[in-house]
């Protein structure tokens, strides 16, 4: 699928310097996007449509390109990221519908929809740096230190991430949502 790069003629002197400054920073925005997403192909692939975009459009001068160009790299790299757990929660809910037939017991099954439906809305309320942390550990099965080096962060500032989401989801379904729906009534 990687097949090697050749860039098309540049046109204009713009052109000629993007291309210049691009191929001159390929190999640090790989290696950043495949730090981020763990993959050397994957990463190829997205700094290779992150050129495509920019040869596209009409051009616009930046006065550091080649910095430019790296946050570019590290935000496709997110990007990425994100739509790969949109793409798993897809997933993940098409799933869903099954797992009540499964169960035994209906009311056990209503009981975890709404447990996870809590814990759903508890994550979307988190920081988004803490809540990226932890998908990238939960759904993506990174480790401490893998997150806390591509987010050039400390180990231990990623576990205090982890505690505080872990501790908004268990937060969540302590509540009971018969007593949060009453008026006046104080959660548990």
């Amino acid at each position: 699928m990687n097949e090697p790069f050749d860039p098309p003629p540049a046109d204009t002197p713009a052109r000629a310097r993007f291309l210049q400054v691009f191929l001159a920073q390929r190999g640090r925005m790989e290696s950043l996007v495949s730090r981020r997403v763990g993959c050397r192909a994957t990463a190829a692939d997205l700094v290779q449509d992150l050129f495509l975009r920019f040869w596209r459009r009409p051009q616009v001068e930046v006065e550091a390109l080649d910095s430019y160009l790296m946050r570019c790299a590290g935000n496709i790299a997110i990007d990425h990221l994100r739509s790969e757990g949109a793409r798993e929660r897809v997933t993940d809910s098409l799933a869903e519908p099954l797992q009540p037939s499964l169960d035994s017991e209906p009311q056990a099954a209503l009981e975890a929809d709404s447990d996870l439906r809590r814990i759903e809305a508890a994550l979307r309320q988190l920081p988004e740096r803490t809540r990226h942390i932890f998908l990238l550990n939960r759904i993506h099965g990174r480790t401490y230190g893998e997150i806390a080096k591509v987010m050039n962060l400390s180990q231990s500032a990623v576990e205090k991430h982890m505690m505080r989401a872990l501790e908004a989801c268990k937060a969540s379904v302590a509540v009971d949502p018969e007593q949060s729906r009453k008026p006046g009534s104080a959660p548990r």
